[in-house]
């Protein structure tokens, strides 16, 4: 069985940053992509950032140049770092990660649960 569980949401003011988190355990062989989205109330879930196994990263066009985003292969984790937040980042933001589980045949993608973020003054 595999899980990933966020951390780090939070109520922030406009410009100021946070750090989430994503982890993932379990009966894990390998991870693929690990990937943030965010679903903000009356739209649609969007992908925020990704990145491989290889270090290769992905960002929305709204978020480049302010998140960062980050893995720990040996501790199955993934980060983003949110600096210059603005309102319009308001959402909960969720971690995907495509995982070959042990005994499986093939990767699988898993979601966490959510990890609310609220930009505000």
């Amino acid at each position: 069985q595999v899980q990933l569980v966020e951390s780090g949401g939070g109520l922030v003011q406009p410009g100021g940053s946070l750090r989430l988190s994503c982890a993932a355990s379990g009966s894990i062989f390998s991870i693929n992509a690990m990937t943030w989205y965010r679903q903000a109330p009356g739209k649609e879930r969007e992908l925020v950032a990704s990145i491989t196994r290889g270090g290769t990263t992905t960002y929305a066009d709204s978020v480049l140049g302010r998140f960062t985003i980050s893995r720990d292969n040996a501790k199955n984790t993934v980060s983003l770092q949110m600096n210059r937040l603005k309102p319009d980042d308001t959402a909960v933001y969720y971690c995907n990660s495509v995982i070959l589980p042990y005994g499986g045949s093939r990767y699988e993608g898993y979601w966490g649960q959510g990890t609310q973020v609220t930009v505000s003054s």
